[in-house]
C-alpha cells in the first residue's frame, strides 16, 4: 500500500543516489527541452521531454520536502528547490513559446551560427 512515512524515510536513507540521478536527469531533460524548442521536431516529442523533465522536477521538489517535514532546513535543500523550480519553469515555457510561429531562443541561435559563419 502507499505509505508516505516509509516513502520520506526511503528518500532520506537514499538521499546521496537520489540525487545523483535527479539533477543531472534534471538538467538534461530541461536541456533536450530547449534543443527541441529550437530544432522544432513533432510536437509529440517536445511533449514528452516537457512531460518527463517536469516529473523530474515534481519529484525533486518532494524529495527535497521530506527533509523539510523533518526539520532539516539548510542551504541544500534550498538550492535544490531552486534547481527543480527553474527546471519546471523552463519546461512550461517552453510549452507557451513552441505555440508562436517563431520562438525567440530560435532566432537567437540562427542569429549567431549566421554572424559566427559569415565572418
Amino acid at each position: 500500500m502507499f505509505d508516505p512515512i516509509s516513502i520520506g524515510e526511503f528518500s532520506r536513507n537514499n538521499c546521496v543516489s537520489i540525487c545523483a540521478f535527479l539533477i543531472p536527469a534534471n538538467l538534461l531533460g530541461t536541456l533536450l527541452t530547449l534543443i527541441f524548442l529550437v530544432i522544432k521536431p513533432s510536437s509529440v516529442k517536445l511533449l514528452t521531454s516537457v512531460t518527463v523533465a517536469t516529473l523530474l522536477g515534481i519529484i525533486l521538489c518532494l524529495h527535497v520536502a521530506t527533509w523539510w517535514i523533518i526539520g532539516v532546513i539548510q542551504v541544500p535543500t534550498f538550492i535544490l528547490l531552486s534547481l527543480a523550480t527553474v527546471c519546471i519553469s523552463l519546461n512550461l515555457w517552453a510549452i507557451t513559446e513552441s505555440k508562436k510561429e517563431e520562438p525567440w531562443l530560435s532566432k537567437i541561435v540562427k542569429h549567431t551560427i549566421k554572424v559566427r559563419f559569415s565572418s
